[in-house]
């Protein structure tokens, strides 16, 4: 069978390149085993004894999407139809932004109950300054917005981390807090429309179909580059690295998923008047996406934020600064949470006092720990939030189709997330049995 290797934490400072390189693999290789294989076959039977082991990565959610598609197609053919898969899509955005946003304090071992109402002040600030009499440019509002947001999540991750408070209670009293902050905003039961149309565009407007070809092909061409540039990198500097076959197994994976996604998007979705093009949100989805997964996958600062979740003290006694790397882990949260509340408040095309943060920020744990992000920290990946925020609005969407209540659809989804965490955990403890032979 193929070996698996382990390792530490990066060194801090004044490595040599190729030194670093190795130590950067190790502190993969700590948080998810790469598999050292020499062909494709190989590689797959060393993925199936992971499997067996407690390491099944993102199946469990894959398989659920599928089981779930099957289901409400079965129950209503409307399920998989273009239109409402695009309209599935958008719905699930702010669930995927607001699970982004929590994994990174779930990588930590830590939790932010307060994101959903974070969210909701970003977007009634952007709302406030674009409406009269402010009337400012959309793109100084919603800059105003998130740098807002990007500052709560300073002053919670400075008080959680320099006077070691629970992360729990500070984020819980934060829920309350912005709950107030927004209804002080808005005033008690007001409404806020937005202004500007490129802003309500973000979740409800579409691009043209050869602008969304184009993208995509943009987007599956560097996927291709960066992906098949790093692996050859890798293997030529005799690192830990996946075989050829399988390289190109994943970007031609990439490449039908995007393909895919543009056929469906491209569709006409209108009854009375054509409606075609991919939504602004899903690139917006993706561009997130792509930046927190190569800022937690690819930099020093997401090794050191996987090392503290796995290990806290082993981390510091390796010269890691804790408290630095978690603040900043809040602050991102804060921040990929004022997105959310900003996408949010579009597809509304307005911000009310209604606005359930409450919710939304368990509609949040729930996309990230459904996903497989682990809520025992040190394992997970932004990707995860995204499937998980498919997951819950896939079946909110299908139980809609199918005429269920609400309170079917939360206690289904409870169960969905039950079940996920019921995985992580047995999971977890095969990982340990493993590791203690």
């Amino acid at each position: 069978m193929p070996d698996v290797k382990e390792g530490a934490p990066p060194p801090l400072d004044d490595v040599p390149e190729a030194v670093n390189e190795a130590a950067a693999t190790r502190a993969e290789l700590a948080v998810a085993p790469e598999i050292i294989a020499n062909s494709l076959g190989e590689y797959l039977k060393a993925w199936m004894a992971r499997i067996r082991a407690g390491e099944s990565g993102v199946l469990p959610v894959i398989v659920g999407l599928i089981v779930i598609a099957v289901i409400f197609q079965t129950q209503n053919s409307n399920f998989l139809t273009a239109g409402n898969l695009v309209n599935l899509i958008v719905q699930g955005a702010p669930f995927m932004l607001l699970g982004l946003a929590q994994v990174f304090p779930l990588l930590l071992g830590e939790i932010d109950l307060s994101i959903g109402f974070v969210g909701g002040v970003a977007g009634g600030i952007t709302a406030l300054l674009l409406a009269f009499p402010h009337n400012w440019p959309w793109w100084a509002a919603v800059g105003v917005g998130l740098l807002v947001t990007a500052c709560i999540g300073l002053v919670q991750g400075t008080v959680i981390t320099r006077l070691g408070l629970p992360s729990f209670v500070v984020t819980l009293a934060g829920l309350l807090g912005f709950q107030g902050v927004l209804l002080r905003m808005l005033g008690q039961g007001g409404t806020v429309p937005i202004a500007n149309d490129i802003v309500n565009d973000f979740a409800n407007g579409n691009m043209t179909v050869g602008a969304g070809w184009v993208v995509a092909g943009l987007l599956i061409l560097g996927y291709a580059g960066v992906t098949w540039w790093r692996d050859q990198r890798r293997r030529a500097s005799g690192l830990v690295a996946p075989p050829v076959g399988l390289t190109a197994l994943k970007i031609g994976a990439v490449a039908v998923a995007g393909v895919a996604l543009m056929l469906i998007c491209n569709a006409n979705r209108g009854a009375l008047v054509a409606i075609q093009g991919m939504p602004w949100v899903v690139l917006i989805v993706l561009g997130v996406l792509a930046a927190w997964s190569l800022l937690l996958g690819k930099t020093r600062f997401g090794r050191y934020v996987y090392a503290i979740g796995g290990n806290a003290e082993a981390a510091r006694r390796s010269g890691v600064n804790l408290a630095r790397i978690r603040t900043t882990a809040f602050v991102l949260c804060s921040f990929t949470a004022g997105i959310a509340g900003i996408v949010y408040a579009s597809r509304l095309r307005s911000v009310s006092t209604n606005l359930d943060g409450g919710t939304l920020v368990l509609y949040a744990v729930a996309a990230a720990v459904i996903g497989g992000t682990s809520l025992f920290g040190g394992r997970g990946k932004p990707l995860h939030a995204v499937l998980g925020g498919i997951v819950i609005a896939a079946i909110a969407n299908g139980m809609g189709l199918l005429g269920m209540a609400a309170a079917t659809q939360l206690i289904v989804t409870a169960l969905v997330l039950l079940a996920a965490v019921t995985i992580d955990a047995v999971a977890r403890r095969g990982r340990t049995a493993a590791g203690t032979r």
